[in-house]
């Protein structure tokens, strides 16, 4: 077993050398400008819409017909967390409507999140003599612009230049016809990404329309005013899901097309009034302009100096993706509805569940640094639901509400009855019901973990309990709410959730060093395969190699379970060295250095553990590959390594390219590495800034020194975040 230890580090620190990507500031020809402007140049909203097709870089060869889950990002225009997102579509029934290899634009959509929903109220101009009901232009990407707050494309078969803003709740659409004859606007309303129920579009006087669209329970509302008379409105619907309208101009005229259209949750009358608080008589220009304001200031809470163009471009692209999700959903006049439906006024603004169980991991950590106020009410809409179900909502996985709330009241995020939202978080933790937000949370307290059915041959997509991750993600769970249990004196809570805490232990199989699932009777699930990928047997997106590194708020515990530091280290190099099987193809596991998967989320926390042995230059090795060959790759360099998921993987090249990273979101601190950039400076919401500096000629970390003060470790508290200062990562 020795050789065998000795051999895998040979391994590690051969291909370390080999493939160790030098980041240095050298190459850096352009500057920052000193002022707060230009930091828009640098974000591309394109990055991440191409797909991923190397099956060296992919792990696999994907079947016939597959595109691999990268990116899934949208390249339209939005505000930050607005209730609009503004984006073309060239396929429906995809991650984000848009897909970069893709030839046609279908539609220009007005809701967008980057999964496999959304994509409401579509509309496309239309010229001379065409079939609405088979609607689609050609488009070259030699003609198309897209930025943080503009979008422009033009389509070649209509001959009309497309040109995209937004504010909060409303878009602006400006088309220029080149073809006065026959010119139409198309609404699509029986297409999104989600199955249309029921639709209907009217005129509101001669220049304006108001309708609906229905996914589900959930119904978008429009009011859309033109700076030209309708000549009349088509309406062709077969049912209450088939159809389109068309909205019919008068021949002739040469001037810019210009289309104001509304959105809102509650009504039609609220999509209008958000349409006239927000738009009025504002040009497009206008508009535009304070699009793009917006983003300039929040993009200039963090700016860099170092770091080549690709960096910059790499880590502003990045921080506006952060920014794009959880989503308003509260009118001007403070209406949204609410979880059972009811119209509800209230002096916060309501959000959409964020994208827990991706997001809590740094996203909502970088979203509490940068907007308290958002991430503040996006609790209380957490609460109000909690109040109307009794628990507070998860997403997907886990109970990841409990991490994001506990490390966001640690870190001074206001704005929410902590007491009232602690309860419920009790509630979640504890209670199996129909609502519940912890499935088998029962078999949980009892036992300890999750256990599996006994399966002779499961394969990728086998139905289970996916009982060893939430086990972990349960375990973590109850650390942090443990934490909030503390903060609010309940000692006899947080005694009972930090014991529960250690249930990670319970699925650690010491004959085999792997997070193992565990059958009803106790004993370890059989044919154990630790490299093969399961969307919910044992694990979720994951295989034992991609959990078993996982337990963030003890990391002490996890390493003697190992058998110390040398036996830790050894299992961790061979995390990042044995290869990938590429027979093993599971569509949203991708893009594998050894077995660590950075095109998924369940093992992102992996690269940084080398720090708890005292061996950061290891982890700054992985580190450095991932940032420097895992982001805009691909034949035109627009391609991520994985699926975005709501800024979750732009929300790592943020943290690890400024060289802090919450390694635990629910503790007030963040693990050192080592920037990419020279320097880098947060200014905080108090008007105080802190200093990130990189000295010394190397990527290797000697020490971090905090306000000029050595600090003993690699951890560095919240109150920078409070008081400012600055922290030095001195290399060699």
């Amino acid at each position: 077993m020795n050789a065998k230890i000795n051999l895998l580090i040979m391994v590690v620190m051969v291909l370390a050398a080999s493939c160790k990507t030098e980041i240095t500031s050298t190459e850096a020809n352009d500057p920052l400008p000193a002022s707060n402007e230009g930091l828009t140049q640098y974000v591309n909203p394109l990055i991440g819409t191409a797909p991923l097709t190397d099956p060296e870089f992919i792990g696999y060869t994907p079947p016939e017909g597959w595109r691999v889950w990268a990116g899934l990002v949208y390249p339209g225009v939005s505000l930050p967390n607005a209730m609009v997102q503004l984006s073309p579509v060239t396929e429906y029934g995809t991650g984000a409507g848009y897909e970069y290899e893709d030839t046609v634009i279908h539609a220009f959509a007005h809701t967008n999140k980057g999964h496999w929903n959304y994509v409401n109220i579509p509309v496309l101009p239309l010229s001379g003599a065409v079939d609405p009901g088979k609607p689609g232009s050609h488009f070259s990407h030699d003609k198309e612009t897209a930025q943080a707050g503009f979008y422009q494309v033009y389509l070649d078969d209509y001959g009309v230049d497309v040109k995209l803003t937004s504010t909060l709740r409303s878009g602006y659409h400006q088309y220029q016809y080149t073809n006065p004859e026959g010119r139409k606007i198309l609404f699509d309303l029986a297409k999104a990404n989600n199955r249309v129920s029921d639709w209907k579009i009217e005129k509101d006087g001669n220049s304006a329309v108001r309708g609906f669209q229905r996914n589900g329970n959930q119904v978008i509302h429009f009011y859309a005013r033109l700076n030209e008379e309708l000549e009349r409105l088509e309406i062709e619907q077969e049912g209450q899901r088939n159809g389109y309208a068309v909205l019919h101009l008068a021949n002739g005229k040469t001037n810019p097309v210009e289309m104001k259209i509304g959105l809102s949750f509650v009504s039609g009358e609220n999509a209008k009034q958000n349409l006239d608080a927000e738009v009025g008589e504002k040009s497009f220009d206008q508009v535009k302009a304070e699009a793009v304001e917006r983003w300039e200031d929040l993009l200039s809470n963090i700016q860099v100096e170092g770091g080549t163009q690709k960096q910059k471009e790499l880590f502003y692209t990045s921080l506006y993706r952060a920014f794009l999700w959880p989503a308003l959903r509260s009118d001007v006049n403070g209406e949204f509805k609410d979880v059972k439906g009811a119209v509800v006024k209230a002096d916060y603004q309501h959000y959409t569940i964020p994208s827990l169980w991706d997001t809590y991991r740094n996203k909502l950590v970088l979203l509490g640094n940068i907007s308290p106020k958002v991430t503040g009410d996006v609790i209380r809409s957490l609460q109000d639901i909690g109040e109307k179900t009794g628990f507070i909502p998860t997403f997907f996985h886990g109970d990841h509400a409990a991490p994001f709330i506990a490390g966001s009241y640690a870190r001074g995020i206001e704005g929410y009855d902590v007491n009232k939202v602690y309860q419920l978080l009790l509630n979640n933790a504890n209670k199996e019901e129909e609502g519940g937000t912890r499935p088998h949370i029962r078999e949980y307290i009892e036992k300890g973990y999750i256990s599996e059915p006994h399966i002779d041959s499961p394969h990728v997509e086998t139905k289970a309990k996916a009982g060893v991750s939430k086990t972990l993600e349960y375990a973590y769970d109850d650390y942090s709410l443990a934490q909030l249990a503390k903060a609010l004196n309940d000692t006899e809570n947080y005694r009972v959730l930090m014991a529960r805490a250690k249930n990670y232990q319970n699925v650690f199989d010491t004959t085999t060093n792997f997070m193992r699932g565990r059958l009803e009777d106790g004993s370890w699930v059989k044919n154990f395969n630790p490299q093969y990928p399961y969307y919910e047997y044992m694990y979720r997106e994951a295989n034992a190699w991609q959990v078993s590194f996982f337990a963030p708020h003890d990391m002490e515990g996890l390493i003697a379970l190992y058998g110390g530091n040398n036996a830790f280290e050894a299992k961790l190099d061979s995390l990042f060295t044995v290869p990938w099987n590429p027979n093993y193809i599971a569509r949203n596991v991708s893009s594998f250095i050894g077995q660590y998967v950075h095109g998924n989320q369940p093992n992102h926390e992996a690269p940084f553990s080398y720090h708890f042995i005292g061996k950061p230059e290891k982890s700054q090795q992985v580190i450095d590959n991932i940032l420097e060959n895992y982001y805009g790759v691909g034949e035109h360099g627009l391609a991520l390594s994985g699926m975005d998921d709501a800024g979750e993987m732009s929300s790592w090249y943020v943290f690890s390219a400024m060289g802090l990273y919450p390694f635990s979101p629910a503790d007030p601190e963040y693990i050192v590495t080592v920037p990419i950039f020279d320097q880098v400076r947060w200014k905080l919401q108090n008007g105080k800034e802190l200093i990130i500096n990189k000295s010394g000629p190397g990527r290797d970390m000697q020490y971090v020194e905090v306000n000029d003060e050595r600090v003993d470790g690699y951890f560095v508290s919240h109150d920078l975040f409070k008081n400012g200062g600055s922290i030095d990562v001195v290399t060699k």
